[in-house]
């Protein structure tokens, strides 16, 4: 049996604004799961700081029917991903780790931090920054004056409360001791034109994951929105790549 596909959602997103052109595509072939986390979607935010390991259990109880599974993880969600299959080895089948980061790097680090400060100011100045930050640029160049505003608009209204907490979360993730032990089969895609995590910062858990593959994305940090038919491509080919077990 197909094993089914768990999807981790990135910082101040949902998995509808993540990974919505994705979905009837990959499930096609498998049975897909997610879960909004605290303070996203219908998911009430959490009273403290968030935790991986509270993050990647609500992740698989949202697939509790399944005995095997793998995971893709976009973004905060690639932390996720990888405590998923930290905790529970013998279920998680595979990884694929898109436009996500060992630890931040300094030049990363303060564009998050300038995203967490603009939380607390307006929020039209809060869209600016997040769209500059979350497409890429050659997308960007291509965008009409109407579409840009539209763009805006949608960043402002629909920002999850549980945000602010996210980002915090962001800031906290530090995962090299942990990919290094990782035995699953993975695929890391990186962001051709990122311009929120540096590219060399995606890059680095495909050199720590022992066998990790490599795959990059003709996209900023929004490939659902800029290049969703070649993601679900990148992450069905490698799948389908891995022999099934009995």
């Amino acid at each position: 049996m197909t094993p089914a596909l768990l999807l981790a959602h990135g910082a101040g997103g949902t998995v509808r604004a993540n990974f919505s052109p994705l979905i009837p595509r990959l499930s096609r072939k498998r049975r897909v799961h997610a879960v909004d986390f605290p303070g996203s979607g219908t998911t009430p935010r959490a009273t403290g700081p968030l935790d991986l390991d509270d993050l990647a259990d609500r992740l698989v109880a949202a697939a509790e029917s399944e005995e095997r599974f793998a995971v893709v993880g976009y973004s905060m969600g690639c932390a996720v991903a990888v405590r998923v299959a930290r905790r529970h080895p013998e279920r998680v089948t595979a990884l694929v780790l898109t436009a996500g980061f060992a630890h931040l790097d300094d030049e990363s680090r303060e564009r998050v931090r300038q995203w967490r400060r603009l939380l607390d100011a307006d929020r039209a100045e809060l869209a600016r920054f997040m769209l500059s930050v979350a497409l890429g640029e050659p997308f960007r160049r291509r965008l009409t004056a109407e579409q840009t505003a539209g763009f805006l608009e949608l960043i402002a209204l629909t920002i999850p409360p549980g945000t602010p907490d996210h980002v915090d979360l962001v800031q906290r993730i530090d995962l090299r001791d942990e990919l290094p032990t990782l035995s699953v089969p993975t695929l890391v895609i990186g962001a051709k034109h990122d311009r929120l995590i540096a590219p060399d910062a995606t890059r680095a858990p495909a050199d720590l994951i022992p066998g990790a593959r490599w795959a990059e994305l003709d996209s900023g940090h929004s490939p659902a929105v800029e290049a969703p038919a070649e993601w679900a491509r990148l992450i069905e080919e490698f799948l389908d790549s891995l022999p099934v077990r009995g």
